[in-house]
């Protein structure tokens, strides 16, 4: 949650972000709705407003689960990629 932060409160089709996390250059976040029967989101986020990728839950402790997961996700296959790229720096500094 967005505790002691100045923060511009965000929405996205009736759901208040409530929480979010940034991992490289997307963002994950957790809305809320009070009127509908899934009550939590979890979207990834591009740019601030573009909502995308939707898991939609009944419990806040299952969408806070599933923002670790889907930012731990991220972390790993970001991982990879610097992981892949690492051996070519190698061979550049033996030549």
């Amino acid at each position: 949650r967005q505790r002691g932060t100045l923060m511009e409160q965000r929405t996205n089709v009736g759901y208040v972000i409530t929480d979010s996390v940034h991992i490289g250059d997307t963002e994950f976040v957790i809305g809320q709705s009070e009127n509908d029967p899934a009550r939590f989101v979890t979207w990834a986020c591009d740019n601030g407003d573009y909502y995308y990728w939707g898991h939609y839950l009944t419990s806040r402790e299952d969408a806070e689960r599933d923002l670790v997961k889907r930012a731990s996700e991220r972390i790993r296959f970001l991982n990879s990629i610097r992981e892949e790229k690492q051996p070519e720096k190698k061979k550049e500094r033996e030549r």
